[in-house]
């Protein structure tokens, strides 16, 4: 029965199919507006699992089962590949997920280690992720293959609570600059030059980051994002099979959330400038 169903996915993958996203709430746009500048002309559907937001607190378990939940929902919208537009569920559950579906394109999102040591001039490097990031294997086995020849060091910071301030659109508020500069000084007082932004939210107060940088040293701090080298993966993947959608007249954009439509359009309209109506998903 599985291959069978395998079989059938496979043979139903066509370019017309839509791209789908997926979050635990608003974090994933930032890869969104990256795929949407380097995949103009597709169809493209974002999924926020906000009733279960954040993942980050969640156990693997949990986190595990909402992946193959919100996987299962994406595949009945007949998509043609998943972005895994979130840190932790990429840690902790994308293999599960490419288990499930093993001919269906599935790319995530890793904390940007690679290109921070190629950066780093101090080989100190900051890694701002959630907890359960920097808890998972995928994390820890990245980390010490980076690290294991003793040049470079990673200074893994858990930022408890700032996805929770991101997604209820507290980007400059006292609380949210306390914090900032609760989990990034440190960092910067111990000699890193890199900052790995590990989680999707973060890029959504990159301006207020660079303020506490600006408090903390005088130094230059290099910040790694990696939405837009998770478009290019995706470009290629689709390209290398013959999925691409050359007809500019077939882009579209589509959302659906666990929780409050209204929230999840206000952040479209502040985040990305757009005007999106979301549906309701329950899965």
């Amino acid at each position: 029965m599985a291959e069978s169903v395998v079989a059938s996915l496979s043979a139903s993958l066509s370019a017309a199919s839509p791209i789908g996203i997926f979050d635990s709430g608003v974090g994933g746009l930032s890869v969104l507006r990256h795929v949407r500048s380097c995949l103009k002309n597709e169809q493209l559907i974002y999924v926020s699992d906000a009733r279960y937001a954040p993942y980050g607190e969640r156990t693997e378990s949990e986190i595990e089962q909402r992946t193959l939940r919100t996987g299962a929902f994406l595949l009945s919208l007949d998509v043609k590949a998943i972005v895994v537009a979130c840190n932790t569920a990429t840690a902790v559950a994308i293999a599960a997920l490419r288990d499930a579906y093993p001919s269906l394109i599935v790319v995530g999102v890793e904390p940007g280690l690679k290109p921070a040591v190629l950066v780093s001039r101090s080989k100190i490097i900051g890694v701002l992720a959630t907890e359960a990031t920097l808890a998972s294997d995928k994390f820890r086995i990245l980390r010490d293959q980076l690290s294991k020849d003793g040049t470079v060091q990673f200074l893994p910071q858990s930022c408890n609570g700032l996805a929770d301030q991101i997604e209820r659109g507290e980007f400059s508020t006292i609380e949210t600059m306390k914090m900032l500069h609760r989990y990034i000084a440190p960092l910067l007082q111990q000699g890193a030059d890199t900052l790995v932004l590990g989680c999707t939210h973060y890029p959504f107060v990159l301006p207020q980051i660079e303020v506490v940088i600006r408090a903390t040293t005088n130094s230059p701090i290099t910040i790694i994002d990696t939405g837009a080298a998770v478009a290019r993966q995706v470009q290629g993947q689709l390209t290398q099979r013959g999925l691409i959608i050359d007809d500019e007249s077939k882009a579209s954009l589509r959302a659906f959330t666990t929780g409050n439509t209204a929230a999840l359009e206000r952040a479209f309209l502040t985040l990305l400038g757009l005007q999106i109506n979301v549906a309701s998903g329950d899965f």
